[in-house]
């Protein structure tokens, strides 16, 4: 399948924004006095408003896509992701985040028949094998308790994505989802609203997540998807733990440690493995 004529622009934009989502969160859970989940309600709320906006461009006299289900996924996602970037930084943040993502995906494909292959079942070990030298104990370890929260972020997203593979207006799926996830959200913060602290900084900083890199991002990321296929669609994402962690040490002023980026390079070369390899049909097929 060749790429359209605007899918290089498109993949890089959109991998700009999934990288900013990191970078913005991070941001303002550390210099800013916001609280995580007024970050996350005001982040899922300027999210729906921005695909809502871009799907009444579209021309949006469609019935909603999407499903609660999906939305009450992408909830505790954020919700996850949130809290665990109060000590994340967020290079390592991505990094577990797209591990947790890619290893739900994997699983999924194992329950339904498919066969890793060696190759891929090779990339997946390595991919392990550094998360475990990552979150082994030692001064560089990461606050584990922050990890396995990015983690469950990780899995909720796979979940996430799972639910809408093979959807035919993913567009309108993902404004659908946002649209349910808004007022789920604002029951959070309502339950939470003793805790809350909406300093303005860090509402701007939310407001931004949203708006950009959330909402945008995951319409630019769709529509980038036309142009690629399916194992460049999930090895070009291999980019976004790079990025964010370049970004943080950058404008943020986070260490980029040696045992990170000792284990990023097996656990990105890994998950390259189980992205880009072949994928060996349903195990039924294979007699």
């Amino acid at each position: 399948m060749p790429w359209l004529p605007a899918t290089p622009l498109l993949t890089f934009l959109a991998m700009l924004a999934f990288a900013a989502n990191s970078l913005l969160c991070r941001a303002a859970l550390r210099h800013t006095g916001i609280d995580p989940v007024t970050f996350t309600t005001l982040r899922i709320l300027s999210g729906a408003l921005a695909t809502w906006g871009i799907l009444r461009l579209r021309g949006g006299g469609r019935p909603l896509a999407g499903s609660w289900a999906s939305a009450l996924v992408m909830v505790a996602y954020a919700e996850a992701f949130s809290f665990a970037y109060l000590t994340l930084p967020a290079g390592m943040g991505a990094l577990l985040l797209f591990v947790a993502v890619q290893a739900t995906m994997v699983l999924w494909g194992l329950l339904r028949g498919e066969r890793l292959g060696p190759v891929r079942a090779a990339g997946l070990a390595l991919a392990l094998a550094g998360l475990g030298i990552l979150l082994r104990p030692g001064l560089a370890t990461p606050p584990l308790g922050a990890a396995a929260l990015m983690l469950c972020a990780g899995v909720a997203w796979g979940v996430y994505s799972v639910r809408g593979m093979g959807s035919t207006d993913p567009g309108g799926a993902t404004a659908g989802n946002f649209l349910r996830a808004a007022p789920l959200a604002v029951l959070v913060s309502l339950v939470t609203l003793p805790r809350a602290h909406p300093d303005p900084a860090g509402c701007v900083l939310a407001l931004l997540s949203g708006a950009l890199a959330s909402g945008l991002g995951y319409i630019l990321w769709y529509q980038a998807m036309r142009g690629l296929r399916a194992a460049t669609a999930a090895s070009v994402q291999l980019s976004v733990p790079v990025l964010a962690a370049l970004a943080g040490v950058v404008l943020l002023g986070e260490p980029f440690t040696l045992r990170l980026g000792l284990t990023a390079v097996a656990i990105l070369a890994g998950i390259g493995l189980v992205s880009a390899s072949p994928r060996p049909g349903p195990a039924a097929r294979s007699r």
